[in-house]
């Protein structure tokens, strides 16, 4: 217990070094002995929130309503950009480097033998942190899955699965009815089970049946309807009508806003959220890296599409976005990612592509994506051929783009958190 560190780097630093010489072991044990012997629990309601795409973004839609009907909110969400505080909120402040360093340390003095990756240490932490922060609702987004999840040794009040689409096959399953099951593990019996996708695998729906969850389907529970101006909620007892659109742009918004709205209706006598407050929690929430268009000439949009189905929904919002002469992208991904299923849709709106390593020993190479736009020559890409560049990093590509871009042209910014991350920081110190 001597010698612990007491500042934040130094915490994640240490936390690193043990990682290193982990293997990640899909199990709760070890997790909930940590958990129990802390007497981590929650005494508000807990909604947990699942899904290949969408998480972050239902995440910050109940965060944004719930902090304008005047409630404390806690939220825990990943990863982080640029700081690590940015992966736990309360009341719409990132938490500070003492409370952290506070709550790593709190799991290290129970934690004896046991040994924790480097997620499970930091999720125990900030659930212990939110755990002891007076709040009226916590909010907590699953890292990988659901079931195995080290959030999952918490028991959610209403649990959220948005969307199930093929993602770390590795360790959820190589379909979306085995991907299906993993998310559905958030699931508790008698409680609220939310899924906001279209069309469910029949392993989630049949989990929750057989769990005695609580099943709300969109289309069958809850759904929407709306016009270019403006959009209505639909739920078992309750509709929303007059909503503005999120501020939070693309084509899967809606979706992700209903399942908020959904949570919000179980919740209605604990967490009561009036008309004005859900429009203007909608209106102005903001959620970084997710189709994030950036002020300013040329347009630059970050988003950290890195699947198939991300992939797919950011080449219809760069579809919807009107006319630019020249596209740019600053591409970099990790290896095990289905690169081809990534850049088919996009490569119709891209002219130069400038791809980068990344600063992680799973990415691929800028060489690697390149031999594979090669391969690809996919179908609907432009007839000039593109032209490819390779660069080591994400800020060197996103210079060179910058550089050649004209004001009227688009430079889009994916792949990976650590493509957007490393563009973020770029632009970061250029304004200092």
């Amino acid at each position: 217990m001597h010698n612990l560190p007491t500042t934040l780097p130094d915490w994640l630093a240490l936390l690193e070094s043990r990682h290193a010489e982990m293997h990640i072991d899909m199990g709760l044990d070890r997790v909930r002995a940590v958990k129990e012997r802390m007497g981590l629990r929650f005494e508000c309601p807990v909604i947990m929130v699942a899904g290949t795409n969408g998480k972050g973004s239902t995440c910050a839609m109940l965060e944004s309503v719930l902090l304008r009907a005047g409630y404390r909110v806690g939220l825990y969400i990943k990863p982080h950009f640029l700081d690590f505080n940015e992966r736990a909120r309360v009341n719409g402040e990132m938490a500070a480097d003492q409370a952290l360093v506070d709550a790593f340390g709190a799991v290290e003095a129970v934690r004896g033998e046991v040994d924790l990756t480097y997620f499970e240490f930091t999720t125990l932490a900030i659930m212990h942190l939110l755990a002891r922060a007076g709040l009226d609702v916590a909010i907590l987004e699953v890292g990988l899955g659901g079931r195995l999840d080290a959030v999952n040794v918490i028991d959610a009040d209403v649990a959220i699965v948005t969307s199930i689409d093929i993602d770390h096959t590795d360790y959820l399953g190589a379909t979306r009815e085995e991907i299906g099951f993993e998310k559905a593990g958030i699931f508790r019996p008698g409680k609220a089970a939310i899924c906001s996708d279209p069309m469910p695998p029949q392993s989630l729906i049949r989990h929750a049946e057989e769990i005695g969850a609580d099943l709300w389907l969109f289309g069958r529970d809850f759904n929407y309807a709306g016009d270019k101006q403006q959009w209505s909620y639909g739920g078992r007892t309750m509709r929303r009508n007059s909503l503005a659109y999120p501020a939070l742009r693309g084509a899967n918004q809606l979706l992700n806003a209903s399942a908020a709205l959904a949570a919000l209706e179980v919740l209605r006598l604990e967490l009561p959220a009036g008309a004005q407050e859900v429009r203007t929690g909608l209106a102005l929430v903001e959620l970084p890296g997710r189709f994030q268009v950036l002020p300013g000439r040329p347009t630059v949009i970050l988003d950290v599409a890195h699947n198939p189905h991300a992939a797919a929904t950011l080449a219809r919002n760069l579809g919807n976005m009107g006319f630019h002469p020249y596209t740019y992208a600053v591409f970099g991904i990790m290896q095990d990612k289905d690169i081809d299923a990534v850049i088919a849709p996009m490569a119709q709106y891209i002219d130069y592509w400038c791809l980068t390593g990344l600063p992680s020993p799973r990415a691929a190479t800028a060489a690697q994506l390149a031999d594979k736009l090669a391969a690809l020559k996919p179908a609907g890409a432009k007839p000039s051929g593109c032209a490819v560049d390779a660069f080591a990093n994400p800020a060197e590509a996103f210079a060179n783009a910058m550089s050649r871009a004209g004001e009227n042209d688009r430079i889009v910014v994916f792949g990976s958190f650590h493509t957007v991350a490393g563009v973020m920081a770029a632009r970061k110190s250029s304004l200092h």
